[in-house]
């Protein structure tokens, strides 16, 4: 790590193309030093200049805005330089080949922010989330990324950490000064004080699921019968026409995908090819590839025309849907051609009530948009804290330690000695650690930084 940090680095922070402006960054403990090589420099800390940029070799390149901040008040915690330049692709390349001439190296994906998570600037959830601010799509993504960035998961993850700390004391207690039975400390209280900690990870992870899909989008997919009125309802959904709707059943040969957000949360909606009995051949490709989307679905429209029951196979495939483990929502479709228009849900069983809506009137859609939403996000949106746990890794490795602290409850519960089932919080302590990246996680930091761009 230390070599690591030794370099001067820099690199073009901005998208590459004509624009206004470029950044180029420059963090290091060389990037005064350099920075003035280049003309780039600034008298003090956090304040900006307007500077003639030269190569080493005497060429002028820009007229530039220079920022320096000191360390370690930078956002990688060394010495940092931030150069304005003008956009386009000619100009920044010119002046990162300058730094480069005069003693920096080009970073490498992501190492500004590995510099700042090594320097203790970030911790891990917040290295995340300055990702997630970077790939947001949805407001509600969005939003999480900003709680994460300002340290509300963080918080949490330390009250967790201080609450196992005192379990781990307890017992630490409890061992060191044993009585002639159960020692000076009831396990009661011990067991109380871990029943605590389980439930605040339980709170935690509660809407693990749900966060994980502001960064995918919920997958919604449309399935039923043909000419069933689906490429309607997406169409619909979506706002435009993106699938070609028709009177003849089989219009719609291959699944269709589209991202959308509905209330700020983002939904990626899938309209697929109707499945029935003995299609034509490449009817059958089209049924095949809705199968596949069903078996990944988050929430599936599982459509039947208002205007006729449920038929067997449409049965059939709700069943199988559900064994899948999908929320499935039935929407009767085409009310505005029954004469049940307007009625209330039907029961069709074993779905429960359904929505009922028209496509063509827009009857129904607002209560559709809100059962996709209850569907997807029920928790989220209701929840009163802005520490969202929003990534496997994380809930991987909180479920870990809920697991490990429930293994030192049984274990004690079962008058197991406490020395052995200390064991378990030890490993408890390692898992909450690694959400932060205090435990050691190099294959993680790799796999992260990887999908980072160059200059941030």
């Amino acid at each position: 790590m230390s070599g690591l940090l030794e370099d001067t680095i820099a690199a073009v922070s901005t998208a590459p193309g004509r624009a206004g402006i470029a950044l180029i960054r420059m963090s290091g403990p060389s990037a005064v030093e350099i920075g003035a090589r280049v003309g780039a420099s600034a008298a003090t800390s956090r304040s900006a200049r307007v500077a003639t940029i030269r190569h080493p070799d005497g060429r002028p390149l820009d007229r530039a805005l220079v920022t320096r901040f000191e360390a370690p008040a930078s956002f990688t915690g060394e010495d940092t330089i931030e150069i304005c330049t003008h956009g386009g692709t000619l100009v920044p390349a010119l002046v990162l080949d300058a730094l480069c001439a005069a003693g920096a190296r080009v970073a490498e994906r992501g190492e500004f922010t590995r510099r700042a998570f090594l320097n203790g600037k970030l911790d891990l959830i917040q290295v995340e989330a300055t990702l997630d601010l970077i790939d947001s799509g949805s407001e509600a993504h969005h939003r999480a990324a900003l709680w994460q960035l300002d340290g509300a998961l963080s918080r949490r993850i330390q009250a967790l950490r201080e609450s196992l700390l005192h379990v781990r004391a307890l017992v630490g207690y409890d061992i060191d000064f044993p009585g002639e039975d159960d020692g000076p400390l009831p396990r009661e209280l011990i067991l109380a004080a871990a029943s605590g900690l389980a439930r605040d990870l339980e709170s935690l992870v509660r809407h693990a699921p749900e966060g994980e899909r502001l960064r995918e989008g919920a997958l919604v997919v449309l399935a039923g019968a043909p000419n069933s009125g689906k490429s309607s309802i997406f169409n619909h959904l979506l706002g435009s026409q993106r699938a070609i709707v028709t009177d003849v059943p089989g219009t719609t040969r291959d699944a269709i995908e589209v991202a959308t957000s509905i209330d700020g949360f983002p939904f990626r909606i899938v309209d697929t090819a109707g499945v029935r009995a003995a299609p034509e051949p490449i009817e059958r490709l089209g049924i095949e590839v809705a199968r596949r989307f069903l078996s990944h679905a988050d929430v599936v429209l599982l459509c039947v025309e208002a205007q006729r029951p449920p038929t067997v196979a449409d049965r059939e495939l709700a069943e199988e849907v559900l064994a899948l483990g999908a929320r499935v929502i039935a929407v009767r479709t085409k009310c505005d051609l029954s004469e049940g228009a307007g009625a209330a849900p039907q029961d069709v069983s074993p779905w429960g009530s359904a929505v009922t809506v028209s496509a063509k009137t827009g009857e129904g859609m607002e209560d559709l948009r809100e059962a996709l939403l209850e569907s997807g996000f029920a928790g989220l949106r209701r929840a009163d804290e802005p520490a969202l746990v929003t990534r496997g890794r994380q809930t991987r490795a909180l479920r870990e330690a809920a697991d490990e602290v429930d293994s030192f409850r049984r274990l004690l519960d079962e008058h197991h000695p406490a020395e052995i089932a200390s064991a378990h919080l030890e490993s408890a302590a390692v898992a909450l650690d690694s959400v932060v990246g205090l435990a050691d996680i190099d294959d993680v930091l790799g796999a992260i930084f990887a999908t980072f761009c160059v200059g941030k």
